[in-house]
């Protein structure tokens, strides 16, 4: 399984980065054309956008693969133990639950609406549906790191190491 989700922190890096450069390549030709030809483009504009769109989510959702994403651990920090776990799990059900609610539920139906409306992007001439795809992605992405995360805990919950620095603690 951690072969798995190094698989994806590799593709995930690679691709937030990918898209991160190609981002900057379209923001310095906008200024370059904007400024120095006095002909700004109307493609790298619009492109940026969906690209910030696109870098922001599933860069979202790598970060919470390194679980460096924003967190108030105050609770969590306090509590040692059984209790401690059991709030960790409770954490990741919580975060895989909002994943799936807004972002793959609803980013799927929104994404769907969208295509079957016919959308289409004004300099670019996309299908909105296609851009908005980037929420059910970082959702499913979000669900996965979770679930692994989720599993983890409950392992950590039974290993004989708890169970024996649980009776020597009582």
């Amino acid at each position: 399984m951690r072969k798995l989700v190094n698989y994806v922190n590799k593709g995930l890096a690679t691709f937030t980065v990918s898209l991160s450069i190609f981002l900057v390549i379209c923001v310095i030709w906008q200024v370059l054309s904007r400024y120095v030809m006095g002909k700004p483009s109307t493609i790298t504009d619009e492109l940026s956008r969906y690209l910030f769109m696109w870098v922001a989510l599933i860069g979202a959702a790598y970060t919470t693969g390194q679980k460096r994403h924003l967190a108030i651990d105050l609770l969590t920090m306090k509590l040692a133990g059984k209790s401690k776990i059991i709030n960790e799990i409770f954490i990741q059900i919580s975060i895989a639950a909002f994943a799936f609610i807004v972002l793959v539920f609803g980013g799927t139906n929104l994404a769907l609406k969208t295509l079957s409306t016919g959308q289409l992007t004004p300099a670019l001439g996309l299908e909105m549906g296609y851009i908005y795809f980037c929420l059910p992605i970082s959702g499913a992405l979000m669900m996965f790191y979770s679930i692994i995360f989720t599993i983890e805990k409950v392992k950590n919950l039974t290993s004989k190491e708890l169970i024996i620095s649980d009776l020597q603690q009582q």
